[in-house]
């Protein structure tokens, strides 16, 4: 059970995160700042998970597993907070992000460039944003691998 477990946290941040980075450079949809917050526990997940499948033979594995498990739940947490934002159930951070192309007229770049709303989602499937969708995923996720750890 701990392979699955195991296996289990390493493919899902990385399928999460390589959705969302397919979203973002091939499908338009350019990330605020709370996403960028839902992304970092995945990205660390990915790396603990790594590192529990190198060490699988020694006893730290099961630690590892258990710990890229909590980042997973963190950013599934990070998305409750951040869904709530968009459906107005509370406040979120008071300022927005944008994108901005470095190069030779700057000020031309950041006048062009989208501003990003954390309260607005910009794309949903069932009334859901992705936040919501990375709350639900990582949740399911991350509970199912200390499930499988436990065993």
């Amino acid at each position: 059970m701990l392979a699955r477990a195991r296996l289990l946290a390493f493919a899902l941040p990385l399928v999460l995160i390589i959705a969302v980075l397919v979203m973002q450079y091939w499908g338009g949809l350019f990330p605020c700042e709370m996403c960028h917050w839902q992304r970092w526990p995945h990205y660390a997940a990915i790396v603990v998970a790594a590192l529990a499948i190198l060490l699988r033979n020694s006893p730290i594995s099961r630690p590892l597993t258990i710990l890229a498990a909590l980042l997973i739940l963190t950013s599934g947490a990070i998305g409750v907070f951040h869904a709530g934002v968009e459906y107005g159930w509370w406040q979120g951070p008071a300022h927005c992000t944008s994108t901005v192309t470095r190069g030779a007229d700057l000020l031309k770049s950041i006048l062009a460039a989208p501003l990003i709303r954390c309260d607005v989602p910009q794309w949903t499937l069932f009334h859901i944003s992705l936040a919501g969708w990375n709350a639900i995923v990582s949740f399911i996720g991350g509970l199912t691998i200390l499930n499988l750890c436990r065993r």
